[in-house]
């Protein structure tokens, strides 16, 4: 899979700037925290080891899909040393050996918040370097690579059997910093087809669910809202999702499927951004905790790490069960709150984006920066799709290329030229050896209403259902070409931000009373979120009053400028049109830019 268009321009970056520098050689800050003898002093107890695991992950999936040389020797000689330090029980982490997590925890304080007593994020950085072992080991076949990451799951095992060790002692927010263990031990149990890393994955289950504050697998099952289960933390209970998941596809069972999606239903209809990010940091919930349902704030937060989560949680789903919705989740994501998120130089990344709020790009240390990384990393992959029958789904639009093997029959590649995001028509060109008939299933977005498909300039003559692919099973032959048109116009959103306040009659009765009421716009086209800078270059906002007239009218789509980015104006009449560009590059960029997605709205006159 070969992304152009803005992916591939974000991917581009992201060889040549974080992953070629943050990491080179066993001397790089973050691998230097394994070395013996600095791990066997380090008591502080914070989580700079996950940048090894995440960045074999991303480092190894970028090298091999590039076949650049320089990052290649750098994965490997990384990978050979995190081997070459793992000790006789196969511990890998940054720990001294009182702080590990194969020790008991001490008693809990009484003031305790559901974190551990003894702050660790040991399992968390082992759950990190299991997975960048494996993808090394994937790309790179090597006996150490997976021999490594087996004995660190064969540690994890004895260490909740033979040591009696509940795993929710071992991580914060009543354990999920933790129980994000059955995301490596499954794919361990994929990798090997050892039963008992399955039945480590399911015994972290276990644990979990019988956590009386986390209690997962109960709770997503019965529908409770994702910000309800544990602290609601949104990029751990996302990446325990995913454990769950994986879960199903390798035990097949049903509650394992119908918990996840009980919990995606809460987080896609309550907690995403417009831009597609998981969002807190709205009233007394904390900045990466889900907000709770239905509550809503331009000025919530959106972690780059959920944006990952969130990311690979619809890939399993898509996996699972093929569904066009969760390829147009990753879509929307992808393209406004993580492209958001990432500086054009491919080395600065948001720790947090806002619907509306100030571009701050963070510091050197900080988790985001790997997971944005690894989470543009998971977009190749992802862009298309072959199933058990030999269908190709196109998943993602923009320009690329596929090339897939045909028993038999040579090699099919499907090129894409398009500018999509922005407004274009969608060319999708076939070529293969000799006419072959397949199925070909293309994605129709849910806000592509009047789509139309043609194939070598005829009708292609099947449905066009917004948010379900379109089937073409034929014969297909060298220099076919399709054209999807999915047409894109402004579109207006709104939304509400409100309090009510409720008390009782004295006569027993409820009274509810509304205390706050705010009303915002704001403005959206194809898959892609607009946003303006600062109004009149100084304001961070504007209360706009909005035309009776239709608003085809007044918001317009003013086409690519001659930097190629389309504007769109919103002209309220009395006063100069505002500018919209899309959210990802507004403001160009750069670091303290501001982006405003939601203008409120003038108050109507109440009765």
């Amino acid at each position: 899979m070969q992304l152009g268009g803005l992916l591939g321009e974000a991917l581009a970056a992201n060889l040549r700037g974080r992953l070629s520098h943050f990491i080179v050689d066993e001397h790089s800050p973050a691998i230097a925290l394994f070395a013996p003898e600095r791990r066997n002093e380090n008591r502080e107890g914070d989580w700079y080891g996950e940048h090894a695991g995440k960045w074999l992950v991303a480092a190894a999936k970028a090298a091999a899909r590039s076949g650049d040389a320089a990052l290649r020797a750098q994965v490997l000689r990384v990978a050979d040393y995190l081997v070459s330090v793992q000790e006789p029980d196969g511990y890998l982490g940054t720990y001294a050996p009182d702080h590990r997590f194969m020790r008991p925890q001490p008693p809990k304080p009484a003031s305790w918040d559901g974190a551990p007593s003894v702050r660790t994020w040991d399992i968390w950085t082992h759950a990190y370097l299991i997975l960048g072992l494996l993808e090394v080991h994937r790309h790179f076949p090597a006996p150490r690579y997976l021999e490594a990451a087996r004995r660190i799951g064969d540690l994890c095992w004895h260490t909740l059997t033979d040591g009696g060790i509940d795993i929710t002692e071992l991580g914060n927010h009543h354990g999920l910093s933790a129980t994000v263990l059955m995301d490596p031990a499954v794919e361990l149990y994929f990798a090997t087809a050892e039963p008992r890393y399955l039945e480590l994955a399911q015994r972290v289950l276990q644990q979990a669910d019988g956590h009386r504050e986390l209690a997962l697998l109960a709770r997503a099952l019965a529908g409770t809202d994702v910000s309800a289960i544990a602290t609601g933390k949104a990029y751990q209970l996302a990446w325990n999702l995913v454990g769950v998941a994986k879960l199903h596809r390798a035990s097949g069972n049903g509650d394992y499927r119908r918990a996840v999606e009980h919990a995606w239903r809460s987080i896609r209809e309550y907690h995403l951004t417009l831009g597609g990010g998981p969002w807190g940091g709205v009233a007394h919930r904390s900045r990466e905790v889900f907000n709770a349902a239905g509550v809503f704030s331009p000025y919530g937060y959106v972690e780059t790490c959920s944006s990952l989560a969130w990311i690979q949680l619809n890939r399993e789903l898509l996996a699972i069960t093929g569904e066009a919705r969760y390829a147009e989740e990753i879509e929307r994501t992808g393209y406004n709150d993580l492209l958001g998120a990432q500086a054009p130089n491919g080395e600065d990344w948001c720790y947090y984006v806002f619907p509306n709020g100030r571009r701050v790009h963070t510091t050197y240390w900080r988790c985001c920066k790997s997971s944005g990384a690894m989470a543009l990393e998971e977009l190749p992959a992802l862009a298309y799709a072959r199933d058990d029958d030999g269908a190709i789904a196109v998943n993602l639009y923009g320009a690329g290329s596929a090339s897939f093997a045909l028993d038999g029959a040579g090699e099919l590649r499907i090129e894409q030229h398009t500018a999509y995001p922005y407004p274009d028509d969608v060319r999708l060109r076939i070529a293969v050896g000799r006419p072959m008939r397949f199925t070909l299933k293309l994605r129709i977005p849910s806000w592509a209403k009047d789509a139309t498909l043609v194939i070598n300039g005829e009708d292609a003559g099947v449905a066009l259902s917004p948010g379900h692919y379109a089937v073409l099973e034929r014969e297909w032959h060298d220099g076919d070409e399709l054209v999807a048109r999915f047409p894109m116009q402004p579109r207006l959103h709104r939304a509400v931000n409100r309090n009510v306040q409720e008390s009782r009659a004295p006569d027993g009765s409820e009274v509810c009373q509304e205390v706050l009421h705010f009303e915002y716009a704001a403005v959206t086209c194809g898959p892609l979120v607009y946003a303006t800078g600062l109004i009149d270059g100084f304001k961070v906002e504007e209360t706009l009053r909005l035309p009776d007239a239709p608003p085809q009218q007044w918001l317009t789509l003013q086409g690519a400028q001659a930097d190629g980015v389309p504007r769109i104006t919103l002209d309220p009449g009395y006063r100069a049109p505002l500018e919209f560009t899309p959210y990802f590059g507004t403001g160009g960029r750069v670091d303290g830019s501001w982006r405003l997605s939601w203008l409120p709205l003038a108050p109507e006159p109440r009765g």
